[in-house]
């Protein structure tokens, strides 16, 4: 009796663990990994198997952020999740955190993982540095989803409560470092707003130079301005659109089923282009 009830808790403790309801996404000893790039050591998990899927996160979060979106896709997808540098348990560096730089990095991630190619999922800061990665290094993309993401800091792309919020963030974070505060890392929260504060800077043009299929998410509760993702999605050619009613730009993680759901629906069809609008 007491074996078989043995038997029955390691099972469920087992099944648990598979259903991702105990896997500690961004601190997994089991599977989690530092590679050295661009002078700094990334730290990554990889979950499943197939296609591979790169998951790039937002400014305030890190591998654990994408927990919905790991638990979905690892059933079909070879899952790649990084922590992008200054965040979760990857290094800084010496360097000022920038958007492109953080493209260069998951460009030479991709290289030194040694895959030819890769979907990519940015949300928010992580869908920035996707498209960006759509402009510098395509070679590198099979699609992109890039959701809640803008073309530049400030009041006509984002709504002007959010990018009061950055800089009163960004002050507290340098009257904290004058006052030498230990309660958190400040010169890292800095670094983090003076990102979103004062980047990035990427035209329509350079938006125009994507040529892998790009599918532009954002809702119509985001902070976002609607118009602003209009003009990312006009300016990309093979660009699909997704603005999701009544959800806010949390919606990975307060309504995962439909999240979800649309960005496995762009990854596993074939690319719709324009032509169907005149069939």
């Amino acid at each position: 009796m007491k074996s078989n009830l043995l038997i029955f808790v390691l099972f469920l403790a087992s099944s648990l663990t598979v259903f991702g309801q105990t896997i500690p996404y961004g601190n997994n000893k089991a599977v989690g990994k530092y590679v050295r790039i661009n002078g700094v050591n990334l730290y990554y998990e990889e979950y499943g198997a197939g296609e591979p899927l790169l998951l790039i996160h937002g400014n305030g979060t890190g591998i654990k952020g994408h927990r919905p979106q790991i638990d979905y896709f690892s059933k079909k997808y070879k899952v790649i999740a990084v922590d992008c540098r200054g965040r979760g348990k990857s290094e800084m560096g010496r360097d000022s955190l920038t958007y492109i730089g953080m493209a260069d990095d998951m460009a030479k991630f991709i290289e030194k993982m040694n895959l030819d190619s890769v979907n990519v999922l940015g949300r928010s800061d992580g869908g920035i540095v996707a498209l960006l990665m759509g402009i510098y290094y395509p070679q590198h993309l099979k699609k992109i989803i890039a959701f809640g993401a803008n073309m530049w800091p400030d009041s006509t792309a984002l709504f002007p409560e959010s990018v009061a919020d950055v800089t009163r963030e960004r002050i507290r974070a340098e009257e904290m470092l004058a006052k030498k505060d230990t309660t958190k890392n400040w010169y890292v929260e800095r670094q983090r707003y003076r990102l979103m504060e004062f980047q990035p800077h990427i035209t329509g043009a350079e938006l125009g130079r994507i040529k892998v299929p790009v599918l532009v998410m954002s809702c119509d509760r985001d902070v976002i301005r609607e118009e602003h993702t209009l003009f990312i999605y006009k300016h990309i050619p093979n660009a699909n659109l997704s603005i999701f009613p009544g959800e806010v730009h949390k919606v990975s993680t307060f309504n995962p089923e439909l999240f979800n759901s649309t960005v496995d629906r762009f990854l596993s069809r074939p690319f719709k282009d324009n032509s169907i609008r005149f069939k």
